[in-house]
């Protein structure tokens, strides 16, 4: 079976699936014969994935979810549950940032803002995701983490502290539930054309706007389709040997 193929039949839900990163890769996989559930808050964005997917011929739900409250976040694992059957592959893309600022000037609720929906939506998540793949057998969870989880990121601290969480949550996740085949990975992109990025870079002088633009050596920002496919190929059995990694997507932003 082909890396194309072998994402057929699987339960794929991802959260922050209404833009992005996150509706580019359901679009993909589903277009790869996945059964995805797409959840956001957004009900309008993400319906219109949905339909986009459907009118395409792939199968596809909508469940509205913020990953940033326990509760919303059971009731999503189990609507997903009761529509596809438990989750095969968890992709936890919802995520916020925050306006370039100064350490010492970002208000702390914006810090516990990031908090709540960067890590504590991961944490939440994993733990349905995990409970759901160890009464199937296994599964795999890739986190959307980012290179500011992986190195200094000045004036964006606390959305870097958050991913410096995630890629914790990642590699100890990875190395106590790999007996229960269930895989753990994560992926850090560094700046892409998604609308959170480019609220970012609205905001911003031109001369910071420039050097987030040409911080790789490819002098420009990735694509949401770059990261889709790396996505897809990391939801096929392709990756089965892979766990507990940062897979970075950076225009070699790291090297």
């Amino acid at each position: 079976m082909t890396a194309i193929k072998n994402v057929e039949n699987k339960h794929i839900l991802i959260t922050g699936g209404a833009s992005g990163i996150g509706a580019a890769t359901a679009i993909l996989v589903a277009s790869r014969g996945a059964k995805v559930v797409v959840s956001d808050r957004n009900t309008q964005q993400g319906e219109a994935v949905v339909k986009q997917i459907c009118d395409a011929g792939g199968t596809a739900t909508f469940i509205a979810a913020d990953v940033s409250d326990v509760d919303s976040v059971a009731a999503l694992f189990s609507h997903a549950k009761a529509i596809y059957g438990p989750v095969n592959v968890a992709i936890n893309n919802a995520g916020i940032d925050h306006t370039p600022t100064p350490m010492h000037l970002v208000d702390d609720a914006v810090f516990h803002k990031n908090v709540a929906v960067n890590l504590a939506g991961v944490w939440y998540c994993m733990k349905q995701e995990i409970i759901q793949m160890l009464e199937n057998g296994g599964g795999h969870v890739i986190n959307i983490a980012s290179v500011a989880g992986l190195h200094s990121a000045p004036s964006i601290a606390a959305y870097s502290a958050t991913k410096h969480a995630v890629m914790g949550l990642t590699k100890s996740a990875a190395v106590e539930y790999a007996k229960a085949n269930i895989r753990v990975n994560a992926v850090c992109p560094s700046f892409i054309r998604t609308p959170m990025v480019e609220n970012v870079l609205a905001h911003v002088d031109e001369r910071v706007r420039n050097a987030m633009i040409k911080a790789n050596p490819m002098k420009r920002l990735g694509e949401v389709h770059e990261i889709a496919a790396a996505l897809a190929w990391l939801c096929s059995d392709e990756s089965s040997f892979m766990t507990g990694q940062s897979v970075v997507l950076d225009g070699g932003m790291l090297a």
